[in-house]
């Protein structure tokens, strides 16, 4: 259970959150009309009459969308309804021609799923933790105000306007800030993996609402409010700690929580009240006239079925068992596509390279991937070409550490190198003089001269000193300027001291 909790001066309080995550679904056109859905584009280039709503346009469903949002329900192993309808959500605003938006409250696509956050005890998460997912809906996006391009009037674009979206609804189980974070992320990895929504939450294309309601621990629910189109990983968490804290200290001050919509400013961190909190009868839903209900047959949940990739659970555990890594490797690597498709290609080409199964080298990639690489291009960043970084180069450069021609130290100045030339990692530790030295006769020359000039110490370890080691090997490497085979050197060091 989560430990955290809002301390207030009458004592300690809870935080109950759930979340509405709206996610654009990608699809060439959108959810009525063959309009584009691009992102970027001049505003008002990609209106369909549908879209504005023209006396006389019917509304058709886009297969795609309704394919990719049955594919997103699978995903989290939720209910998938064969029968489900649309509604109109009706309303005005001066970006939303139609007057109502095409919905679904009564009858949605996908039904209940859910969804598994991973302990984190850094970030005060103590264990697994189930979130409740109540419904999957798709519904058709608004258009946008544009209030900065001039002094007096506000622009409407309606370029998003009927672009397809999947309302991802939650169940208030959440508990911390913590946990929702956990939560958005765990859900755009999923849908990224899926392929249903790009994630890209700064280009809005996915955004939460977040309802914040706050208890004295083991009391019923308190009222809610719900902050609307967030559009971070940390603004949800501001947005939750700032709006915990406001409704413990009203309360606390003798006021009362009303249920409202409220917007997260994320140059204070703070909310604030936008208008009063509409219940559905609000919105007088009814079905919509225009389209009839979906029906959806077996071979059209079969193909969304096998359509499927391998989603970041099993895939961690696949790392886990199948290739022996690390459940904190297996976690990083598969929390994002890029990362895990980075991984595998790089891993494939290794094992290629080395001519070893895929297990044996897994740990060497993933410690390379997650840590030596991007340190490497950090540091180099100015001058760095991230083209250069193949899957090839770094196969190359891990084969040669393996076969032990270079150290590991040796192989951060080649990738280094390969970053900022693109030149071939074999061509360049041979140039650039960065290949060890394994050559026996070499290197016992060189024992020879370290132990000749530390006679005494070379008493002290036969005396029983065993930790001088260390000494030696340190002092025959800096002697070999660092380019000594360290496990050839290891072992000539010791049968001679021994000897």
């Amino acid at each position: 259970m989560s430990s955290y909790r809002i301390q207030g001066a009458t004592g300690e309080w809870e935080v109950v959150i759930g979340l509405e995550v709206h996610a654009q679904v990608v699809s060439n056109s959108k959810l009525f009309s063959g309009a584009a859905t691009a992102f970027g584009a001049e505003p008002n280039s990609q209106v369909s009459l549908v879209d504005a709503a023209m006396p006389g346009m019917l509304p058709v469903p886009n297969r795609e969308c309704i394919r990719q949002a049955v594919r997103t329900g699978m995903a989290i192993e939720a209910e998938i309804n064969r029968w489900s309808r649309f509604d109109r959500k009706n309303y005005f605003y001066a970006d939303l021609p139609q007057g109502y938006q095409i919905s679904q409250l009564y009858h949605p696509l996908v039904g209940e799923g859910a969804l598994t956050i991973e302990a984190d005890e850094k970030v005060g998460i103590p264990e697994d933790k189930v979130i409740g997912i109540e419904r999957i809906h798709v519904e058709q996006d608004a258009g946008k105000l544009m209030h900065d391009q001039h002094p007096t009037m506000s622009y409407v674009d309606l370029n998003r306007s009927g672009v397809a979206l999947m309302e991802i609804v939650s169940r208030p189980d959440m508990r911390s800030p913590a946990e929702a974070g956990a939560y958005v992320r765990k859900l755009r990895s999923i849908l990224r993996y899926v392929g249903s929504c790009d994630g890209n939450m700064e280009e809005g294309s996915m955004r939460a609402d977040v309802n914040v309601s706050v208890r004295k621990p083991g009391e019923p629910f308190g009222t809610r409010t719900e902050t609307k189109n967030v559009n971070s990983v940390r603004f949800v968490m501001q947005a939750i700690e700032h709006e915990a804290r406001r409704q413990v200290d009203l309360i606390e001050d003798g006021g009362k929580v009303v249920q409202e919509t409220r917007l997260f400013d994320p140059n204070t961190g703070s909310t604030r009240s936008m208008r009063s909190k509409e219940d559905a009868h609000d919105y007088r839903y009814f079905p919509d006239p225009d389209l009839l209900p979906l029906e959806l047959d077996e071979a059209f949940l079969a193909e969304c079925r096998a359509s499927l990739p391998e989603l970041p659970d099993a895939k961690r555990r696949r790392y886990v068992e199948k290739l022996g890594l690390t459940p904190y490797n297996a976690r990083e690597l598969t929390a994002e596509v890029e990362t895990f498709a980075r991984f595998e290609t790089l891993l494939a080409e290794t094992a290629k390279g080395i001519g070893k199964p895929e297990k044996a080298v897994a740990t060497q990639v993933a410690n390379w991937a997650l840590s030596i690489a991007p340190g490497v291009m950090n540091a180099a960043r100015a001058e760095a070409n991230p083209a250069h970084a193949t899957a090839s180069a770094q196969a190359a450069i891990l084969a040669m550490q393996d076969r032990g021609e270079i150290s590991g130290g040796q192989a951060k100045e080649i990738f280094e190198i390969v970053l900022t030339t693109g030149r071939a990692p074999a061509e360049i530790a041979e140039t650039e003089g960065l290949k060890q030295q394994s050559d026996t006769g070499a290197i016992e020359a060189v024992i020879d001269g370290v132990l000749a000039a530390n006679q005494d110490k070379v008493e002290e370890y036969r005396g029983g000193k065993d930790k001088l080691f260390g000494f030696f090997i340190g002092q025959t490497m800096k002697a070999m300027e660092g380019k000594g085979n360290p496990a050839v050197v290891n072992q000539l060091l010791k049968a001679k001291l021994d000897g």
